[in-house]
């Protein structure tokens, strides 16, 4: 596991998904599309709590003590019941670079630790601390990929009646 990388793109992240989302406004960033799509706000939220109840979390567990049942996660229920599109993006934006800060730190606190224990989740089966990792890793480029759609469809919006072919394909 090369983790100094790793580290430093999720260091970087809640930066740039801030500059990314300075520009909008409230209609924008609670824009959802015809396909029932989280809006741009929405996904925010959920990075909030993804960072704070799976992610850093289930490692934790994972390092420490493989054997340890998971807390259970929802995160489309989380998106409705706490009704993720009536927050505001700035505090929301805020809440996950204080939650990353603290998931960074912890990170650079584990000096090699056994990337290779396991949880046997009773879904999926065997997942690997380092699994875990990898995951959370990508997690943020998922989520930007949607952010960019979402964007995109926003032009899309904002410029009814013409074209945006000449772009390329989403």
């Amino acid at each position: 596991m090369n983790l100094p990388p790793l580290i430093a793109r999720m260091e970087a992240f809640p930066g740039v998904l801030a500059r990314l989302c300075e520009p909008l406004t409230p209609v924008e960033y609670r824009f959802k599309p015809p396909s029932g799509a989280w809006s741009i706000l929405e996904i925010v939220c959920h990075l909030v709590d993804e960072e704070m109840r799976d992610f850093r979390a289930r490692v934790d567990s994972t390092l420490h003590d493989p054997s340890k049942a998971w807390e259970p996660i929802d995160p489309e229920g989380w998106a409705v019941a706490d009704h993720y599109n009536q927050r505001e993006l700035e505090e929301q934006l805020a809440r996950f670079a204080e939650e990353r800060a603290e998931s960074v730190s912890w990170l650079r606190r584990h000096i090699n630790p056994d990337w290779t224990l396991a949880y046997e989740h009773p879904e999926i089966g065997t997942l690997r601390a380092g699994d875990l990792m990898a995951s959370w890793g990508a997690h943020d480029t998922l989520h930007l990929r949607q952010i960019a759609k979402r964007l995109y469809e926003l032009a899309a919006r904002d410029t009814e009646g013409f074209s945006a072919e000449y772009a390329g394909g989403w």
